[in-house]
């Protein structure tokens, strides 16, 4: 066998000897727990979303409707 494959095996080796040393200590990571979505919950915070933006949507319509609105347009200069 050539040097670099013996050298391939030994580290492969190696590792293996640690990941079982590590599980006989039983010395593992910590579990990912993933938690479970609230679907009620977020279909209710998307609700109130909802609504304090249709409440935004008819103060701007009732700005436009009242005719108050005023727009200043200034000409920039062309450089």
């Amino acid at each position: 066998m050539c040097n670099s494959a013996q050298r391939l095996l030994g580290c492969m080796v190696v590792l293996q000897v640690l990941i079982l040393g590590s599980l006989w200590s039983g010395h593992t990571l910590p579990r990912a727990e993933a938690q479970i979505p609230d679907p009620g919950a977020q279909r209710e915070r998307q609700l109130d979303e909802l609504r304090a933006l249709n409440s935004k949507m008819d103060k701007l319509l009732d700005l436009l409707e009242s005719g108050k609105l005023q727009v200043n347009v200034t000409m920039s200069e062309k450089k």
